[in-house]
Protein backbone atom coordinates (compact mmCIF):
# COMPACT_ATOMS: atom_id res chain seq x y z
CA UNK A 1 0.00 0.00 0.00
CA UNK A 2 1.25 3.71 -0.47
CA UNK A 3 -0.13 6.23 1.87
CA UNK A 4 0.51 9.88 0.70
CA UNK A 5 -0.50 12.85 2.54
CA UNK A 6 -1.49 16.23 1.04
CA UNK A 7 -1.64 19.91 3.30
CA UNK A 8 -3.84 20.10 5.80
CA UNK A 9 -6.64 21.78 5.51
CA UNK A 10 -8.38 22.38 9.07
CA UNK A 11 -11.48 24.65 9.01
CA UNK A 12 -10.53 27.93 11.24
CA UNK A 13 -13.68 27.98 13.62
CA UNK A 14 -13.38 24.62 15.52
CA UNK A 15 -15.43 25.50 18.41
CA UNK A 16 -18.80 25.88 16.49
CA UNK A 17 -21.44 23.91 18.04
CA UNK A 18 -22.56 21.06 15.30
CA UNK A 19 -26.22 20.45 14.26
CA UNK A 20 -27.76 20.26 18.20
CA UNK A 21 -30.47 18.03 17.17
CA UNK A 22 -28.80 15.35 17.28
CA UNK A 23 -27.43 13.67 20.12
CA UNK A 24 -23.45 12.55 20.05
CA UNK A 25 -22.78 8.55 20.50
CA UNK A 26 -21.05 7.97 23.90
CA UNK A 27 -18.69 5.58 22.15
CA UNK A 28 -16.54 6.31 18.87
CA UNK A 29 -18.31 4.73 15.98
CA UNK A 30 -17.17 1.29 14.53
CA UNK A 31 -16.81 2.79 11.32
CA UNK A 32 -13.95 5.26 11.56
CA UNK A 33 -11.68 2.37 12.92
CA UNK A 34 -12.58 -0.18 10.61
CA UNK A 35 -11.89 2.26 7.73
CA UNK A 36 -8.34 2.70 9.34
CA UNK A 37 -7.50 -0.95 9.77
CA UNK A 38 -8.54 -1.11 6.22
CA UNK A 39 -5.97 1.29 5.07
CA UNK A 40 -3.07 0.16 7.15
CA UNK A 41 -3.51 -2.86 5.45
CA UNK A 42 -4.14 -2.36 1.70
CA UNK A 43 -2.80 -4.61 -0.56
CA UNK A 44 0.07 -2.60 -2.57
CA UNK A 45 -2.24 -2.17 -5.86
CA UNK A 46 -4.25 0.55 -3.79
CA UNK A 47 -3.17 3.84 -2.69
CA UNK A 48 -4.36 5.70 0.32
CA UNK A 49 -3.80 9.33 0.83
CA UNK A 50 -4.91 12.10 3.32
CA UNK A 51 -7.41 14.74 1.15
CA UNK A 52 -7.21 16.86 3.92
CA UNK A 53 -7.40 16.86 8.05
CA UNK A 54 -10.61 18.30 9.86
CA UNK A 55 -11.42 18.81 13.19
CA UNK A 56 -13.00 15.92 15.23
CA UNK A 57 -15.43 18.42 16.96
CA UNK A 58 -14.32 17.56 20.47
CA UNK A 59 -11.76 19.61 22.99
CA UNK A 60 -8.19 17.91 22.69
CA UNK A 61 -8.50 15.41 20.07
CA UNK A 62 -6.95 15.04 17.09
CA UNK A 63 -7.75 16.00 13.48
CA UNK A 64 -9.31 13.84 11.79
CA UNK A 65 -7.92 12.50 8.16
CA UNK A 66 -10.44 12.26 5.11
CA UNK A 67 -9.16 9.54 3.01
CA UNK A 68 -9.01 8.56 -0.48
CA UNK A 69 -8.35 4.94 -2.17
CA UNK A 70 -7.83 4.56 -5.38
CA UNK A 71 -6.66 1.43 -7.73
CA UNK A 72 -6.85 0.44 -11.35
CA UNK A 73 -6.10 1.74 -14.41
CA UNK A 74 -5.37 5.77 -13.92
CA UNK A 75 -5.63 6.77 -17.81
CA UNK A 76 -8.14 9.26 -18.80
CA UNK A 77 -9.31 6.41 -21.63
CA UNK A 78 -10.30 4.24 -18.97
CA UNK A 79 -13.40 4.88 -17.65
CA UNK A 80 -14.08 5.59 -13.31
CA UNK A 81 -16.58 4.97 -10.24
CA UNK A 82 -16.38 6.82 -7.37
CA UNK A 83 -18.05 5.30 -4.31
CA UNK A 84 -18.50 7.95 -1.30
CA UNK A 85 -20.08 7.87 2.28
CA UNK A 86 -20.51 9.35 5.34
CA UNK A 87 -21.41 13.07 3.82
CA UNK A 88 -23.91 12.95 6.70
CA UNK A 89 -22.25 11.45 9.34
CA UNK A 90 -25.35 10.64 11.41
CA UNK A 91 -26.47 8.18 8.79
CA UNK A 92 -23.52 5.58 9.51
CA UNK A 93 -24.89 2.89 7.09
CA UNK A 94 -23.92 4.76 4.19
CA UNK A 95 -20.38 4.66 5.44
CA UNK A 96 -20.64 1.04 6.21
CA UNK A 97 -21.91 -0.01 2.68
CA UNK A 98 -19.13 1.70 1.14
CA UNK A 99 -16.47 0.40 3.84
CA UNK A 100 -17.66 -3.20 3.07
CA UNK A 101 -17.76 -3.26 -0.76
CA UNK A 102 -13.93 -2.22 -0.12
CA UNK A 103 -13.07 -4.49 2.29
CA UNK A 104 -14.41 -6.70 -0.59
CA UNK A 105 -12.30 -5.54 -3.32
CA UNK A 106 -9.22 -5.51 -1.16
CA UNK A 107 -10.02 -9.37 -0.05
CA UNK A 108 -10.46 -10.51 -3.71
CA UNK A 109 -7.33 -8.35 -5.18
CA UNK A 110 -5.08 -11.80 -4.56
CA UNK A 111 -6.89 -14.23 -6.10
CA UNK A 112 -10.19 -13.00 -8.34
CA UNK A 113 -8.49 -12.68 -11.73
CA UNK A 114 -12.12 -11.43 -12.84
CA UNK A 115 -11.37 -8.45 -10.95
CA UNK A 116 -7.70 -8.09 -11.68
CA UNK A 117 -8.76 -7.98 -15.57
CA UNK A 118 -11.90 -5.53 -14.86
CA UNK A 119 -9.55 -3.06 -12.68
CA UNK A 120 -6.76 -3.24 -16.15
CA UNK A 121 -9.71 -1.71 -17.73
CA UNK A 122 -11.32 0.90 -15.43
CA UNK A 123 -10.25 3.21 -12.54
CA UNK A 124 -12.14 2.84 -8.92
CA UNK A 125 -12.21 5.32 -6.18
CA UNK A 126 -13.47 5.27 -2.49
CA UNK A 127 -14.28 7.87 -0.26
CA UNK A 128 -15.99 5.31 2.31
CA UNK A 129 -16.07 8.50 5.07
CA UNK A 130 -16.25 12.54 4.09
CA UNK A 131 -17.42 13.93 7.50
CA UNK A 132 -15.31 12.12 10.04
CA UNK A 133 -16.04 14.87 12.42
CA UNK A 134 -20.00 14.32 12.11
CA UNK A 135 -19.58 10.85 12.04
CA UNK A 136 -17.56 11.25 15.36
CA UNK A 137 -20.12 13.00 17.20
CA UNK A 138 -23.35 11.54 16.00
CA UNK A 139 -24.60 14.39 13.44
CA UNK A 140 -25.62 15.38 9.89
CA UNK A 141 -23.51 18.27 10.09
CA UNK A 142 -19.63 18.40 10.21
CA UNK A 143 -18.41 19.42 13.44
CA UNK A 144 -19.03 23.96 12.07
CA UNK A 145 -22.82 23.18 12.02
CA UNK A 146 -23.00 22.96 8.01
CA UNK A 147 -24.80 20.40 6.08
CA UNK A 148 -22.21 19.80 3.07
CA UNK A 149 -24.94 18.36 0.89
CA UNK A 150 -26.36 22.35 1.28
CA UNK A 151 -22.80 23.87 1.33
CA UNK A 152 -22.19 24.03 -2.83
CA UNK A 153 -22.43 27.08 -4.29
CA UNK A 154 -26.03 26.29 -6.41
CA UNK A 155 -29.37 28.13 -5.80
CA UNK A 156 -32.84 26.47 -6.59
CA UNK A 157 -34.33 28.13 -9.36
CA UNK A 158 -37.50 27.30 -7.85
CA UNK A 159 -39.35 27.40 -3.89
CA UNK A 160 -37.51 24.64 -1.95
CA UNK A 161 -39.02 23.21 1.17
CA UNK A 162 -38.52 25.50 4.11
CA UNK A 163 -35.55 24.28 6.27
CA UNK A 164 -35.16 20.65 4.58
CA UNK A 165 -34.01 22.52 1.38
CA UNK A 166 -31.29 24.48 3.38
CA UNK A 167 -31.63 27.77 5.40
CA UNK A 168 -28.51 30.27 6.38
CA UNK A 169 -30.55 30.71 9.78
CA UNK A 170 -28.60 29.39 12.02
CA UNK A 171 -25.56 26.74 12.15
CA UNK A 172 -27.65 25.71 15.47
CA UNK A 173 -30.32 24.34 13.27
CA UNK A 174 -30.56 21.49 11.08
CA UNK A 175 -29.64 21.42 7.03
CA UNK A 176 -27.66 25.00 7.47
CA UNK A 177 -25.61 25.93 4.66
CA UNK A 178 -22.87 28.17 6.12
CA UNK A 179 -22.49 32.00 5.31
CA UNK A 180 -22.91 33.39 2.06
CA UNK A 181 -20.19 33.46 -0.29
CA UNK A 182 -17.92 31.54 1.95
CA UNK A 183 -15.72 28.76 0.77
CA UNK A 184 -17.11 25.74 0.86
CA UNK A 185 -16.24 23.39 3.99
CA UNK A 186 -12.85 21.65 4.24
CA UNK A 187 -15.22 18.47 3.51
CA UNK A 188 -17.01 18.96 0.91
CA UNK A 189 -13.86 20.80 -0.68
CA UNK A 190 -12.33 17.75 -0.35
CA UNK A 191 -15.40 15.68 -1.69
CA UNK A 192 -15.29 17.74 -4.87
CA UNK A 193 -11.41 17.47 -4.98
CA UNK A 194 -11.40 13.65 -5.27
CA UNK A 195 -14.44 14.13 -8.07
CA UNK A 196 -12.06 16.62 -9.93
CA UNK A 197 -9.08 15.02 -9.89
CA UNK A 198 -9.92 11.39 -10.06
CA UNK A 199 -13.42 10.99 -12.41
CA UNK A 200 -13.93 14.20 -14.16
CA UNK A 201 -9.93 13.31 -15.79
CA UNK A 202 -11.83 10.67 -17.43
CA UNK A 203 -14.27 10.76 -20.54
CA UNK A 204 -16.50 8.68 -18.50
CA UNK A 205 -17.07 8.30 -14.74
CA UNK A 206 -20.00 7.66 -12.37
CA UNK A 207 -20.43 8.43 -8.49
CA UNK A 208 -22.59 6.77 -6.08
CA UNK A 209 -23.45 8.07 -2.79
CA UNK A 210 -24.66 6.59 -0.53
CA UNK A 211 -26.99 8.19 2.22
CA UNK A 212 -30.54 6.91 4.62
CA UNK A 213 -33.31 8.29 6.02
CA UNK A 214 -35.95 8.85 3.11
CA UNK A 215 -39.33 6.77 3.05
CA UNK A 216 -39.77 2.84 2.74
CA UNK A 217 -37.99 2.19 -0.64
CA UNK A 218 -34.37 2.32 -1.56
CA UNK A 219 -34.49 5.05 -4.37
CA UNK A 220 -31.28 6.37 -6.62
CA UNK A 221 -31.36 9.59 -7.29
CA UNK A 222 -30.03 11.41 -10.15
CA UNK A 223 -29.50 15.40 -10.51
CA UNK A 224 -30.96 17.59 -10.57
CA UNK A 225 -31.71 18.48 -7.13
CA UNK A 226 -31.69 22.36 -7.42
CA UNK A 227 -34.17 21.91 -10.46
CA UNK A 228 -36.81 20.05 -12.37
CA UNK A 229 -35.35 20.83 -15.59
CA UNK A 230 -34.16 17.29 -16.98
CA UNK A 231 -30.37 16.61 -16.78
CA UNK A 232 -28.47 16.90 -20.08
CA UNK A 233 -27.24 13.44 -19.76
CA UNK A 234 -30.76 12.12 -19.09
CA UNK A 235 -30.50 9.30 -22.11
CA UNK A 236 -27.84 7.97 -20.60
CA UNK A 237 -29.39 7.98 -17.05
CA UNK A 238 -32.55 6.37 -18.67
CA UNK A 239 -30.03 3.72 -20.41
CA UNK A 240 -28.65 2.79 -16.92
CA UNK A 241 -32.05 2.20 -15.34
CA UNK A 242 -32.77 0.11 -18.09
CA UNK A 243 -29.99 -2.30 -17.64
CA UNK A 244 -30.87 -2.31 -14.15
CA UNK A 245 -33.79 -3.38 -14.55
CA UNK A 246 -32.87 -5.94 -17.43
CA UNK A 247 -30.18 -7.97 -15.44
CA UNK A 248 -31.36 -7.51 -11.71
CA UNK A 249 -35.02 -8.30 -12.50
CA UNK A 250 -36.42 -8.48 -8.70
CA UNK A 251 -34.81 -5.16 -7.95
CA UNK A 252 -36.33 -2.91 -5.37
CA UNK A 253 -34.82 0.41 -6.65
CA UNK A 254 -36.64 3.68 -7.05
CA UNK A 255 -34.63 5.18 -10.10
CA UNK A 256 -35.62 8.65 -10.32
CA UNK A 257 -34.54 12.48 -10.48
CA UNK A 258 -34.46 13.79 -6.90
CA UNK A 259 -36.29 16.71 -7.88
CA UNK A 260 -39.14 14.13 -8.09
CA UNK A 261 -39.29 14.40 -4.17
CA UNK A 262 -37.82 17.92 -3.23
CA UNK A 263 -36.05 20.10 -4.53
CA UNK A 264 -33.18 22.08 -2.21
CA UNK A 265 -30.04 24.47 -2.47
CA UNK A 266 -26.54 23.51 -2.11
CA UNK A 267 -26.49 20.52 -3.47
CA UNK A 268 -22.36 18.93 -4.13
CA UNK A 269 -23.79 16.44 -6.84
CA UNK A 270 -25.72 19.53 -9.05
CA UNK A 271 -22.47 21.38 -8.81
CA UNK A 272 -19.93 18.86 -9.81
CA UNK A 273 -22.17 17.47 -12.66
CA UNK A 274 -22.71 21.13 -13.52
CA UNK A 275 -18.74 21.54 -13.75
CA UNK A 276 -18.17 18.20 -15.74
CA UNK A 277 -20.87 19.57 -18.85
CA UNK A 278 -18.25 22.26 -19.04
CA UNK A 279 -16.66 19.93 -21.55
CA UNK A 280 -19.15 17.98 -24.32
CA UNK A 281 -16.74 15.15 -24.74
CA UNK A 282 -17.09 14.16 -20.80
CA UNK A 283 -19.95 12.26 -19.38
CA UNK A 284 -20.25 12.23 -15.55
CA UNK A 285 -23.41 10.31 -14.06
CA UNK A 286 -24.08 11.55 -10.41
CA UNK A 287 -26.15 8.87 -8.31
CA UNK A 288 -27.22 9.24 -4.87
CA UNK A 289 -27.89 6.07 -3.33
CA UNK A 290 -31.17 6.69 -0.79
CA UNK A 291 -31.84 4.02 1.41
CA UNK A 292 -35.25 3.78 2.90
CA UNK A 293 -34.56 3.56 6.12
CA UNK A 294 -38.40 4.03 7.48
CA UNK A 295 -38.36 0.47 6.70
CA UNK A 296 -36.61 -0.69 9.59
CA UNK A 297 -38.07 1.67 11.68
CA UNK A 298 -41.67 -0.18 10.88
CA UNK A 299 -40.26 -3.51 11.32
CA UNK A 300 -38.53 -2.44 14.65
CA UNK A 301 -40.66 0.47 15.99
CA UNK A 302 -38.34 1.17 19.44
CA UNK A 303 -35.23 2.84 16.63
CA UNK A 304 -38.17 5.83 16.73
CA UNK A 305 -36.66 6.04 20.15
CA UNK A 306 -33.14 7.03 19.08
CA UNK A 307 -32.01 9.36 16.65
CA UNK A 308 -29.26 6.72 15.22
CA UNK A 309 -32.29 4.52 14.75
CA UNK A 310 -33.93 7.27 12.51
CA UNK A 311 -30.93 6.43 9.76
CA UNK A 312 -29.57 3.10 10.84
CA UNK A 313 -30.47 -0.78 11.24
CA UNK A 314 -29.94 -1.59 14.44
CA UNK A 315 -30.54 -4.78 14.77
CA UNK A 316 -27.01 -7.01 13.47
CA UNK A 317 -29.15 -8.81 11.08
CA UNK A 318 -31.07 -6.37 9.34
CA UNK A 319 -27.75 -4.61 8.73
CA UNK A 320 -26.12 -7.46 7.44
CA UNK A 321 -28.91 -8.17 4.64
CA UNK A 322 -28.64 -4.11 4.25
CA UNK A 323 -24.92 -4.39 3.80
CA UNK A 324 -24.95 -7.64 1.27
CA UNK A 325 -28.17 -5.79 -0.94
CA UNK A 326 -26.35 -2.58 -1.15
CA UNK A 327 -22.59 -3.91 -1.86
CA UNK A 328 -24.62 -6.17 -4.70
CA UNK A 329 -25.57 -2.70 -5.87
CA UNK A 330 -21.85 -1.11 -6.13
CA UNK A 331 -20.96 -3.87 -7.90
CA UNK A 332 -22.92 -3.80 -10.35
CA UNK A 333 -22.29 -0.18 -10.65
CA UNK A 334 -18.44 -0.67 -11.16
CA UNK A 335 -18.94 -3.39 -14.18
CA UNK A 336 -21.91 -0.85 -15.40
CA UNK A 337 -18.78 1.23 -15.98
CA UNK A 338 -16.61 -0.99 -16.97
CA UNK A 339 -18.75 -2.05 -19.73
CA UNK A 340 -20.47 1.34 -20.51
CA UNK A 341 -19.64 1.11 -24.21
CA UNK A 342 -22.29 -1.92 -24.30
CA UNK A 343 -25.17 -0.18 -23.22
CA UNK A 344 -24.42 3.77 -23.40
CA UNK A 345 -27.05 5.19 -26.40
CA UNK A 346 -25.68 7.14 -29.46
CA UNK A 347 -27.73 8.50 -32.54
CA UNK A 348 -31.37 7.03 -32.87
CA UNK A 349 -31.32 4.86 -29.96
CA UNK A 350 -29.75 8.09 -27.42
CA UNK A 351 -33.18 9.79 -28.63
CA UNK A 352 -35.32 6.85 -28.02
CA UNK A 353 -34.00 6.83 -24.47
CA UNK A 354 -34.61 10.27 -24.21
CA UNK A 355 -38.68 10.57 -25.05
CA UNK A 356 -38.47 7.12 -22.72
CA UNK A 357 -36.95 9.30 -19.84
CA UNK A 358 -38.90 12.34 -19.91
CA UNK A 359 -42.06 10.23 -20.17
CA UNK A 360 -41.43 7.91 -17.26
CA UNK A 361 -40.29 10.90 -14.58
CA UNK A 362 -41.10 13.94 -16.14
CA UNK A 363 -45.14 13.33 -17.28
CA UNK A 364 -44.00 14.42 -20.74
CA UNK A 365 -46.76 13.30 -23.20
CA UNK A 366 -45.08 12.27 -26.56
CA UNK A 367 -46.91 13.96 -29.69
Amino acid sequence: MTTTTSRPCLPADTAHPSGRDVAAPEADPLELAELQRLVDHLDGAMEARVVCEVDAGRAGARPLPVYAITLGNPSPDAPAVGYFGGVHGLERIGAAVVISFLRSIAMRLRWDATLQRQLELMRMVFMPVVNPGGLLRGTRANPQGVDLMRNAPVEASERVAMMVGGQRLSARLPWYRGVRSAPMQAESAALCKVVEDELLSHRFSIAVDCHSGFGLNDRIWFPYAHTREPIAHLPEMHALCEILDQTQLHHRYVFEPQSRQYLAHGDLWDHLYQRACADPGRIHLPLTLEMGSWLWVKKNPRQMLSLQGLFNPLIAHRQARVLRRQVNWLDFVGRATCGHRGWRPTGAERERHRRDALVRWYGWAPA
